[in-house]
């Protein structure tokens, strides 16, 4: 409140536009950051003269909290009365925004542009964006809201490959170690840049952290790259990309001496299931990636293929397309009908349809195991026991693209598509398509909430307390008996 303080006020204010006026020349914004300040503690005073002061060095500040806003600055609130009065304003989805201390802004303007954010500079509040009680990371990802969007690929890609080569020596703690922290790291809304930023963030072990630490420092992991280019990795690798060949297999061929797909297929001692001879015959078209466009011209398939038979039939797309992916290895389908029982010989029927149609390439059918009365499994990764079909279908690239004609290299006008197709009873409908959709991090740490803090037991065909099913019509339906916020699919990326 002092003469000069004051004469800066009123000369900060001078001219300063109304909140429905915060029309700027482009070329008095400089950066991109938008940026809200909170008036709470703040006093309007204050608020005002950092207000104009931020504007005149070329930061977008707005008057007012709306979608475009990058960060919100507060001063003297706890994350809990600042998160209260978020809510008050009915702001819900805190994924793409800072939540910074007044420290950031005014070491941005010191520095004359928006600095890095830091662990240091964020005010954790507890939001819905994957935040437990305690105001830090959840540990749980069916707690943290996992989007497409990855902002630390360089980390989760290194853990990815060592959850992987784990899980070919069959180190199961140590592959759910690096997939756990990988989850993590893809719910984050900011990049890892420094090692302060690990700080209160949950499954982030010393090797793990480790990792983190030697790519900040070199951009790369000598550890990642020592797995990328061991032969038995690569070559296990290779062997399970074969449709039908699991990890006893690809062992048992590493140890044979076999390095490659030719090898593999010159060796006349080895005899294959129908399943990896077909794998083997199709795989070029298998191991190239399956486009949205592809999924829904088969799901046009199999709809119609369905319901030629039961027009009520219900054939929904699960997996990573459920999730909004581009891009997947295969395509999956829940199918049922409306009425419980109804669904019992509508596979064999479909399966008819597609082999009269000429486009069954290749099926395995697993008859159905499912028991009412059976308990969900305590395994967090049990295959379901629903009558079930892995097949490969037969598209036609007319179906995909504006070219008609269109042919490969070697004249072939279509595509062979991995396809699996799951048939529920409608009672199990809602939790079949909550396992189905994944993704696997998400689906096991969901099982795990249910088991370790709700002292629940969920699979794929229902959710039981101690001994009682708890029915569900739809995914929403069994978040709520857990007590959880419903997360979308595209939610779920794990």
């Amino acid at each position: 409140d002092s003469p000069l303080f004051q004469a800066q006020v009123e000369d900060g204010c001078r001219g300063l536009p109304s909140s429905n006026a915060q029309t700027f020349s482009s070329h008095d914004i400089k950066f991109q950051e938008v940026i809200f300040l909170v008036e709470r503690k703040m006093g309007s005073t204050r608020r005002n003269f950092l207000t104009n002061l931020g504007r005149r060095k070329g930061f977008r500040i707005e008057d007012s909290l709306n979608n475009a806003v990058t960060h919100i600055v507060a001063e003297g609130n706890s994350p809990d009365e600042l998160w209260k009065w978020l809510q008050d304003r009915n702001v819900k989805d805190m994924t793409d925004v800072a939540v910074v201390d007044i420290s950031w802004f005014t070491e941005s303007m010191r520095a004359g542009t928006p600095v890095s954010v830091e662990s240091r500079h964020r005010l954790v509040v507890n939001c819905s964006a994957g935040l437990g009680s305690s105001g830090t990371i959840s540990q749980y990802a069916c707690q943290r809201k996992t989007t497409l969007k990855n902002c630390n690929k360089i980390f989760t890609d290194a853990f990815d490959v060592l959850a992987e080569h784990f899980e070919f020596n069959e180190n199961k703690g140590h592959c759910l170690a690096f997939m756990r922290a990988s989850s993590v790291l893809k719910s984050l809304s900011y990049t890892i840049r420094n090692y302060r930023d690990l700080e209160g963030l949950a499954c982030l072990g010393p090797q793990t952290k480790a990792v983190i630490q030697e790519i900040l420092e070199y951009g790369n992991s000598l550890k990642v790259q020592d797995v990328l280019m061991d032969e038995r990795y690569k070559t296990i690798k290779l062997f399970t990309s074969i449709f039908g060949v699991g990890l006893k297999t690809a062992e048992k061929w590493y140890r044979k001496g076999l390095r490659s797909l030719d090898e593999v297929k010159a060796d006349t001692s080895l005899r294959f299931t129908k399943m990896q001879k077909a794998g083997l015959l199709y795989y070029d078209d298998i191991i190239s990636s399956v486009s949205w466009e592809e999924a829904k011209a088969v799901g046009q398939i199999v709809k119609d293929a369905c319901r030629r038979f039961d027009p009520d039939a219900a054939v929904v797309i699960t997996g990573g397309f459920r999730r909004g992916k581009e891009f997947g290895h295969d395509v999956d389908f829940i199918i049922t009908t409306p009425e419980n029982g109804k669904e019992v010989g509508l596979l064999q029927k479909v399966l008819s349809e597609l082999t009269y149609q000429g486009i069954l390439l290749y099926y395995d059918v697993i008859d159905s195991t499912f028991d009412n009365a059976q308990i969900p499994s305590k395994m967090f990764e049990a295959m379901d026991h629903f009558e079930k079909c892995f097949a490969i279908l037969k598209l036609k690239k007319e179906l995909v693209s504006s070219k008609q004609s269109e042919k490969d290299i070697n004249g072939k006008d279509w595509k062979a598509i991995r396809v699996d197709l799951v048939i529920p009873p409608m009672n199990c409908y809602a939790f079949a398509l909550l396992g189905w959709s994944g993704s696997r991090q998400f689906e096991r740490d969901l099982r795990r909430y249910a088991n370790v803090e709700k002292k629940m037991l969920l699979d794929n065909h229902g959710l039981y307390d101690k001994t009682t099913f708890l029915s569900a019509k739809t995914e929403e339906d069994i978040f709520a008996h857990l007590g959880l916020e419903y997360l979308d699919p595209s939610e779920r990326n794990a």
